[in-house]
């Protein structure tokens, strides 16, 4: 039989009676939980024995909240189950700061007119000071009624705490979770950062308000190639967090030029001497330190005693805001102590709740020496000290406290202005809102992502200045793709202002190709690499062996490239293309003026004449063409060789087809109407015109869809005709053109057959004669452009194709539009009816004698 005794002094004692039959039934499981309850009996009586207490709060629902204000950096082992005391342990004022931070976030929200309005929040505040052995706490949390019943139903079995804040580290909150959950208390830390809380089939009831160690490690790797650091140490607390951060960090630089170094875990029993050495022996410059205060503390002063020098530390963000290092005599010596840490927050309110509540004597008996849940002494600080100390994770735990009570809130349905008294919340009802969190807090969005972990904030960089401060040199955001920005004038480095290198092998020169040395890929000789061949300095495999040329290349020794050819082609920024492109621009601004123009003059006889509605279709397809001519500049792609032919064969195709029916309906009216009147009556009564311009534009753009869709046009480099050079060009596949082009010749030849008919027709009104000169231009510029490509296959030909393309174009608007728009301007006498009927009338005595 086991019989528990304990005292608030001593701690718990047990005794055991001796065996009979059934005790030697009970088995060690048995015993285990027979010690817990007596954990939890001697923590009852220390309660029971000061009620007016900075731990615990009354209210209508209440938090829990884990705070280890106290550490026990050395456990006393004992030979039989005891309650651990944490008042003989050291005391960490941020740690004090934080838990008087979840205190002030009640009694803010408590003090709330619209968060909460008529329900209090209580707490229930535990010291907890051992990673493994403080579970007091634990069984108080998920106790009903006094009694904890691990077998009963877990909704029946209610515990008195709604939600847990906390708590600090990552072994801590391993411990304790399966407890919380066993219960469905949902429990939010605000310092465990193992990526294992994210895995939800595990800790469904887990969230975190702090960053994850994969974003801390992420930013850290960041901040090493911002600053070129290869060859690094990393230290690391060996427990939950520190092995976690040790895994992350071994992944994310498994793509890159970081090479580890050098590897240890750090405990209360780590040698630093040793470690600081064997660093020095390894020549390494830039040392992480991804463990939290305590532990960094006692690595950084045995830095400082061993006289180590010229290092870059890196801190972590549990101890990147410690307040006492920075001002330690000789922390200069050791070199430059860089850091990663949330954004520090100004929390309105909260040093006068300090300096109010430290005013306060939670405890008439000081003889107890019991001020909190559990056995400690909290009273060596003054409010001075709490406002100074460390402010890591205060706003983590800020935003939980209040993340809770706006998950109550929406639970409690206190959107009207008051909460639904009658709804009754329960632990596991939490869960749900809490996932939906959506809140500003201090301009902060809160929020979670589908793992607890928090969807919001960004990390600052800091540097340990020669005033002993943190200050901020950088920031990075977790959710933009330019994360990561470090003013470096900002930073004064130990090295005379020069930013120190950590290397195990400097770069190679230009020419010389790596040769490992050891089994790190940042070691290695390095060595020219020969005729013929290159090196390419980069992150990859290239960077160790030599590449050999291709046969249209060389190279010299150390060469980094084989650069015998020169790609080439025709730049934006090329005075040629730049006229070529001004003509263009100019075109379609002479077109919108003849437009324009036309417009004006829309029902005057030399507007008729020249086709009427037509001339605008001409006008714009002229335009349009213009669009291949910007394509012929800049490096060639797929779709720029596309649209180099595509715009002009398509819609001159348009333009050509207007030609031929105005050439054929000048011929027509006055040589062939008077014959065929039936065929003119057709003609006109179906708008034979457009008909044949819709059929030519459909024939074109079918021949060019089935051309393109089976051999579309493409690049091509160029490297016969020019041994040291590659032109670069677009592939004008015959296959694909030869249709368009030769129905875009066909209807040239029809236009210049109705033309050439055409040539004696009254002067003022023969728009086929302007028609065949245009069309003897436009066959003489493509004889002249493909006679230059036969004898030239430089870069310039793109420039000759525009060109022809434009001529093209200027061609049918300077011959065929302009002299019209010439009499409409200067001599309007010929534009008018009687002058045109006179010219008609003229030309029919000629022909009729």
């Amino acid at each position: 039989m086991l019989i528990c005794l304990f005292s608030s002094k001593r701690g718990i004692q047990y005794m055991t009676t001796p065996k009979s039959t059934s005790d030697q039934l009970v088995t060690s499981t048995m015993k285990h939980v027979l010690v817990s309850l007596c954990l939890l009996g001697m923590f009852m009586h220390a309660l029971a024995q000061c009620s007016a207490s900075e731990f615990q709060l009354e209210g209508d629902y209440l938090l829990g909240g884990l705070f280890g204000i106290h550490h026990d950096s050395d456990p006393d082992f004992h030979d039989r189950p005891e309650a651990v005391d944490c008042a003989s342990k050291p005391l960490i004022s941020s740690s004090y700061r934080r838990f008087q931070l979840m205190r002030f976030a009640v009694d803010e929200i408590n003090n709330s007119t619209n968060l909460l309005p008529n329900v209090s929040l209580g707490y229930e505040i535990f010291d907890q000071c051992s990673d493994t052995h403080n579970f007091p706490d634990l069984f108080y949390f998920i106790s009903a009624n006094g009694l904890v019943q691990p077998w009963g139903e877990p909704r029946k079995n209610l515990s008195k705490v709604m939600a847990v804040v906390g708590p600090y580290t990552s072994t801590k909150a391993l411990t304790v979770a399966p407890l919380l959950m066993m219960n469905q208390i949902p429990m939010i830390s605000y310092g465990a950062a193992s990526s294992a809380f994210s895995r939800k089939q595990k800790f469904p009831y887990f969230l975190r308000t702090v960053q994850p160690n994969k974003d801390v490690i992420e930013l850290i790797v960041e901040i090493l190639l911002h600053f070129n650091w290869h060859w690094v140490a990393f230290l690391y607390i060996n427990d939950d967090y520190g092995n976690n951060g040790l895994e992350l960090f071994m992944k994310k630089i498994k793509d890159t030029q970081i090479c580890l170094a050098y590897i240890k875990g750090l405990d209360q029993y780590t040698n630093h001497s040793q470690i600081l050495k064997q660093i020095n022996a390894h020549r390494i410059g830039a040392i992480i330190v991804f463990a939290p205060e305590w532990t960094a503390e006692a690595l950084i002063e045995s830095a400082i005693n061993q006289n180590v020098t010229n290092k870059v530390w890196i801190a972590s963000d549990a101890w990147s805001l410690n307040k006492n290092l920075p001002k330690k005599k000789g922390i200069r010596n050791i070199g430059t102590v860089i850091g990663v840490s949330e954004k520090r927050v100004t929390i309105p309110g909260f040093s006068d709740f300090i300096h109010f509540s430290r005013r306060r004597t939670y405890c008439e008996n000081a003889s107890q020496n019991i001020n909190c849940n559990q056995v400690c002494n909290c009273s060596s600080l003054s409010a001075k000290d709490v406002v100074a100390a460390d402010p890591s994770f205060n706003f983590p735990v800020y935003s939980a406290v209040h993340a809770i009570a706006h998950a109550l809130h929406n639970a409690l349905q206190c959107g009207s202005g008051r909460c639904n008294d009658n709804i009754t919340v329960f632990p596991h009802m939490l869960l749900a809102e809490l996932k939906k969190s959506n809140f500003t807090l201090l301009n902060q969005s809160i929020r979670f992502d589908e793992n607890g972990d928090p969807d919001f904030g960004s990390y600052s960089v800091v540097f340990w200045n020669h005033s002993g401060d943190a200050e901020e040199i950088g920031f990075y955001h977790f959710d933009q793709s330019a994360k990561l920005f470090i003013n470096n004038s900002q930073i004064k480095w130990h090295r005379h202002g020069k930013v120190p290198t950590s290397v195990c092998s400097k770069e190679c020169p230009v020419g010389f190709v790596k040769k490992y040395t050891g089994t790190h890929k940042c070691c290695f000789d390095c060595e020219i690499c020969p005729n013929g061949s290159y090196v390419t300095h980069n992150i990859t495999e290239d960077a160790y062996r030599c590449i050999d040329c291709k046969d249209t290349e060389w190279s010299a020794a150390g060469s980094t490239s084989c650069s015998l050819r020169s790609v080439e082609y025709i730049p934006f920024t090329d005075t040629g293309a730049i006229l070529i492109m001004v003509g263009a621009w100019a075109l379609v601004g002479f077109t919108l003026a003849v437009s324009v123009l036309f417009a004006i003059n829309y029902n005057t006889p030399v507007v008729r004449s020249a086709g009427g509605p037509m001339c605008f279709l001409i006008l714009v397809c002229l335009s349009l063409c213009s669009i291949s001519v910007f394509f012929y500049f800049g490096e060639p792609t797929t779709s720029f060789c596309i649209l180099r032919f595509l715009p002009f064969l398509l819609f001159y195709t348009v333009c050509l087809a207007c030609f031929v029916v105005r050439s054929f309906q000048i011929v027509f009216i006055f040589k062939i109407a008077a014959k065929f009147p039936k065929l003119h009556s057709w003609w006109i009564k179906y708008h034979g015109q457009w008909l044949v311009i819709t059929v030519a534009f459909g024939i074109q753009a079918l021949t060019l869809l089935i051309g393109y869709t089976c051999c579309p046009p493409d690049t091509f480099k160029e490297t016969v005709w020019y041994p040291d050079k590659i032109i670069l060009g677009c592939d004008l596949n015959l296959k694909a053109t030869a249709g368009p082009v030769f129905f875009l010749l066909s209807l040239c030849f029809l236009c210049f057959i109705f033309s050439y008919m055409g040539k004696d027709l009254p002067k003022n009104y023969n728009e086929a004669k302007a028609i065949t000169f245009c069309l003897l231009l436009l066959i003489l510029t493509w004889i002249i452009f493909a006679t230059t490509c036969v004898l030239y296959h430089g870069k310039y030909i793109p420039i000759l194709n525009a060109l022809a393309i434009l001529s093209s174009l200027y061609s049918f608007l300077v011959w065929y539009f302009i002299p019209k728009c010439y009499i409409m301007i200067f001599q309007s006498y010929k534009n008018k009816q009687e002058y045109f009927q006179g010219l008609i009338q003229n030309y029919t005595k000629t022909i009729s004698q």
